[in-house]
């Protein structure tokens, strides 16, 4: 792992960790995927196993210098500085987009998927019997996944944690959303949009010397579960890295071929031509949740029947989609053959 990095290697890195922090909030999509295709899924993975036992006695016997290089510090902020900005920018504009362009949105990922599909495999070398059968095992757990059906929102404290855990999955499994298992398990409203405004609108209020929000019972608690449900991800990461790091040690096709299943599996999540299932109450009337938004339990996925220009303009972007993946594994080719 490179200690020493260029202002541009810097850069890279903070807008890597921009761009996996705006695929973790898209349900469907992986901010692994980002990682495993920007090459840098390994380093990642491996530096987020440095988080342990020993990397806390470096802390605590005040060798910071040590415990910079030993947890190789400097790669995990900037990637993990990148993600915050995310949250508060990119991720906007992406809200914006999935409301007024959400079939194009939907086929750009699509597509960048196929794409990553082709930039992981192409150097995977022979497939041999055991690898397709780690792979078909992949595909089938992708698949089951994108057919679950969501559950209901819960706010209890110690479910938020366990979502914790869960949920960051999608930043350490390439092709496992961590936005759709929160789906799945009821709670990505209540985790991603109502707990990060409710931050967002807070250090609003500092700012401005407004500090009445303390008696505000509901933003309080929302506050509280975003701090779980933080404690919760850095938990997960932290413990499914050590679990990766082994598996890609002594396991390393194994682990891969099931990877590149997962991903295969879950194009059916970002599948472009789908009709929201919205919740409704016994009358037959959608139910909103506490911003006046749709709640969305799932999704029926069909066929375009014909040839409009939509559907044209969102096979375009898929192309474009496999297109930025083309170029990013160009990117990578040219600065291999220039470093070396």
């Amino acid at each position: 792992m490179a200690n020493e990095r260029s202002i541009s290697d810097k850069i890279w890195l903070v807008l890597k960790g921009l761009a996996m922090g705006t695929a973790n909030k898209v349900p469907g999509v992986s901010g692994g995927i980002v990682a495993f295709v920007a090459g840098y899924y390994e380093e990642f993975i491996y530096s987020l196993q440095k988080i342990n036992r020993k990397a806390f006695l470096l802390l605590f016997n005040r060798s910071l210098k040590s415990f910079l290089e030993y947890t190789n510090a400097q790669f995990l902020g900037l990637l993990f500085l990148g993600m915050i900005i995310s949250y508060f920018s990119v991720s906007k504009v992406l809200d914006y987009l999935l409301v007024n362009y959400e079939l194009y949105v939907w086929s750009t990922f699509f597509g960048m998927i196929i794409g990553s599909l082709y930039y992981i495999a192409k150097d995977f070398g022979e497939w041999k019997r055991k690898f397709i059968l780690f792979l078909l095992v992949g595909i089938s757990i992708g698949i089951s996944i994108s057919f679950l059906e969501p559950a209901k929102e819960n706010n209890n404290l110690l479910f938020v944690f366990l979502c914790g855990i869960i949920g960051v999955s999608g930043m350490i499994l390439p092709g496992l959303s961590g936005s759709f298992i929160l789906i799945l398990l009821g709670n990505y409203v209540l985790l991603l949009v109502d707990s990060v405004n409710a931050l967002y609108d807070t250090i609003f209020d500092v700012f401005q010397g407004d500090f009445s929000f303390i008696d505000n019972q509901n933003r309080i608690h929302l506050l509280k579960v975003l701090i779980v449900f933080s404690i919760g991800s850095i938990v997960g990461l932290v413990s499914l890295s050590n679990v990766l790091a082994y598996l890609l040690k002594y396991f390393k096709k194994p682990t891969n071929s099931i990877i590149i299943g997962f991903i295969a599996g879950s194009l059916g999540v970002v599948w472009p031509w789908k009709t929201k299932i919205l919740e409704k109450d016994a009358l037959g009337n959608i139910i909103y949740d506490n911003n006046g938004r749709e709640i969305i339990i799932s999704y029926q996925r069909y066929f375009p029947s014909e040839f409009t220009p939509e559907v044209m303009f969102a096979i375009m972007f898929i192309s474009l989609g496999v297109l930025i993946l083309l170029l990013l594994d160009g990117y990578h080719k040219i600065k291999l053959t220039s470093n070396g």
